[in-house]
């Protein structure tokens, strides 16, 4: 039952991993059917565009370079744990902010 799952949210939750539009493209591929799997992928991936934009418009505008580069670093570490767990089928929790990208986008 579980692969099953996976197998069907798979695709979904790979696109979603690929830029903004991607996660748009996998939310309404998501919408009709509602698969737990790519649904946990997509609030992921939500919460890491969301934390780039931070790091675009914010970190680097306030706190400079060197900062920015380092948090973009983080981001994109971010993102090849979630993309890495997609792969593998797992609903693998970014660290330090997956759990509050699943509560806060609870609805999706």
């Amino acid at each position: 039952m579980q692969n099953q799952l996976v197998k069907e949210g798979k695709t979904a939750a790979i696109i979603s991993y690929f830029t903004i539009l991607g996660t748009i493209v996998a939310f309404f591929m998501n919408s009709t059917k509602k698969n737990s799997f790519a649904s946990f992928h997509i609030r992921q991936m939500i919460g890491i565009f969301l934390l780039s934009m931070i790091n675009k418009y914010i970190i680097y505008d306030f706190l400079g370079n060197t900062v920015g580069y380092i948090a973009f670093l983080f981001i994109v570490a971010l993102w090849a744990i979630g993309f890495i767990g997609v792969l593998k089928g797992e609903e693998k929790l970014v660290p330090f902010v997956g759990q509050q990208f699943q509560n806060w986008f609870q609805n999706i």
